[in-house]
């Protein structure tokens, strides 16, 4: 305290003022003895809400969440050792998808660093720990600096390729007195945004000239805010539009032209090998979803990254465009105005055909599944978030027929782990009180941060969960039978997943049809609070056809030379 009475200005507050200009309002995370004062600093200044999350695990999915509904930044606090390690998981999900979350972690008391000398929550090096799970990670080592630090992390995590930056601060400096100096920027104007880009002619010319363009959206364009001047692209040159996992609602899923997301599809692989351009835009071209770089692509292929070090790294592009996409796009529908452009006239009527053979081909595998495909799409909203944690139902129609008409609506597990699926779709619901939100789930991985549920309901969101409960890894299961033809360590003992749902402050039913799942869905809608919808697979029945994951999954895990 000062002689007037006044509490002073800490490095914690100094924290939080950084928090505040850069816009935030809701922190995710778990209360420490290694993070108290940035907690109560957040307290007395009064404009962030504070959510409480069970987990350290959940608060940095929480965060996630939030920051891939709204594209802002997400906020995670939590405490050292155990609990930064605890975040790692998840904050590598982060990295895998490039959403900017600011990590703030205690450390041990300065003097004690690096000593091994039994602190309490001491880690052997933890700077380490976070440096492997995130994009980047620092130690604050001058309490004066931490204006500085904290409004640099931010800067890292938002900049492309944006993605989780983890901050340390060791706990005897977050109760440090410093001064409350002005930290002011001075940036060069930058140009107009309206102001075109002067883009190579020859790549003006090759697209103005393509008979057969396709157009590949990642979730680039969704960072970008660039879905707008996508549809207009290929809306100009007559493209077929296929979609990554994390570009689904660059294109809304209902138009003409989108293929979606089925690149390692037959017909889609077809589609692209007797195309002549393709034009990627902030793809990452992921293993799992080019069937391991066997899918095909034109020898013309013109890449729009923000990274430098996305072009080349999985498929050869004879133009590299590096830069901001909304931009790049909006000056190419410039450029190719002043272009004839004459399409295969027959090229549209293909794309519509294959958009609609790959649809009912999947359709036929679904069985029972396909009325609850269809019951979920005609209740829910048409800008309802979809969250999808990985199980049978999210990888096989969740994430590819349940059509998404809107960037950020669509959510799902880059990094492939399982469990992450609740905790980020509170965080989408913590950005959006006043639209839905909707989990998909299986009974394996909905186990891993079941405690969350807790926070749902303390916030009382209107979240809704479906809960696919087959009583193990359906997943695993379908693939071990391919590859092995027996199975190993997959059955697991559920709860009474309702009496559990109940005890946590959600309204929960067990259904055991598609006709009892479409009328619990409308009305879990229309009671707006928490709740949980247990569909019971054994007594829906199978799928027309088992799914047994990515293509060439079983293959890899039979025996063979190598």
């Amino acid at each position: 305290m000062s002689q007037q009475g006044q509490i002073e200005f800490t490095t914690a507050d100094a924290v939080v003022q950084e928090l505040v200009r850069a816009g935030v309002t809701i922190a995710f995370g778990i209360v420490s003895i290694h993070n108290m004062p940035i907690y109560d600093a957040i307290l007395r200044e009064g404009s962030i809400h504070l959510v409480c999350s069970r987990g350290e695990s959940g608060a940095v999915n929480m965060a996630d969440g939030y920051a891939r509904a709204t594209g802002k930044l997400g906020v995670v606090i939590t405490s050292t050792g155990t609990g930064a390690g605890n975040a790692a998981g998840s904050l590598i999900e982060a990295w895998a998808a490039g959403v900017p979350v600011l990590h703030l972690t205690g450390e041990v008391a300065s003097p004690y660093l690096g000593t091994g000398r039994g602190y309490i929550h001491e880690c052997k090096d933890q700077l380490s720990i976070m440096e492997g799970s995130c994009k980047k990670a620092t130690r604050l080592r001058k309490p004066e600096q931490t204006a500085a630090v904290v409004r640099q992390a931010i800067q890292d995590a938002l900049s492309a390729p944006s993605g989780p930056v983890s901050l340390e601060i060791p706990i005897d400096f977050q109760s440090a007195i410093i001064p409350n100096h002005s930290l002011d920027e001075v940036r060069i104007l930058a140009p107009n945004n309206n102001t075109a880009l002067e883009l190579p002619e020859e790549v003006v010319s090759k697209i103005s000239t393509a008979r057969r363009p396709v157009i590949w959206a990642g979730g680039g364009v969704i960072s970008a805010g660039a879905s707008k001047e996508v549809q207009q692209l290929a809306e100009m040159i007559g493209a077929a539009v296929i979609t990554s996992q994390s570009g689904k609602g660059s294109l809304p899923e209902d138009h003409p032209q989108c293929i979606g997301h089925f690149a390692a599809y037959e017909l889609t692989k077809k589609l692209l090998k007797d195309s002549d351009l393709l034009i990627s835009i902030g793809v990452r071209f992921r293993g799992n979803e080019t069937a391991n770089w066997k899918v095909p692509v034109p020898k013309e292929h013109i890449a729009i990254d923000a990274d430098w070090q996305a072009i080349n790294r999985n498929y050869e592009a004879t133009h590299g465009l590096i830069g901001d996409a909304k931009q790049i796009l909006s000056s190419l529908v410039k450029d190719l105005s002043q272009k004839t452009i004459n399409p295969d006239p027959l090229y549209l009527d293909e794309v519509q055909t294959v958009r609609q053979e790959l649809r009912a081909s999947l359709r036929e595998t679904l069985g029972p599944y396909e009325q609850i495909l269809d019951g979920m799409r005609k209740v829910m909203p048409r800008e309802t978030i979809l969250v999808r944690d990985v199980t049978v139902q999210a990888n096989v129609w969740g994430s590819r027929l349940f059509e998404i008409y809107q960037p950020r609506t669509s959510i799902h597990a880059s990094g492939g782990g399982i469990g992450q699926g609740l905790p980020t779709a509170i965080g989408a619901q913590m950005a959006f009180k006043d639209r839905q939100v909707i989990l998909m789930a299986g009974d394996g991985g909905f186990m891993v941060n079941v405690g969350e549920m807790a926070t749902a309901a303390q916030e009382n969101l209107p979240l809704i969960v479906v809960l696919f409960d087959d009583a193990g890894y359906g997943v695993l299961r379908n693939i071990q039978d391919a590859a092995y033809g027996r199975q190993v360590a997959v059955d697991l003992l559920s709860p009474d997943f309702v009496l559990l749902g109940q005890s946590m402050g959600f309204e929960s039913t067990r259904i055991g049809s598609s006709e009892e799942f479409v009328s619990a869905l409308e009305k879990a809608v229309d009671c707006q609070k928490p709740t949980m919808i247990v569909v019971d697979m054994e007594a829906v029945g199978p799928m027309a056809k088992p799914f047994g994951g990515p293509p060439g999954a079983a293959d890899a895990f039979k025996p063979r030379k190598i």
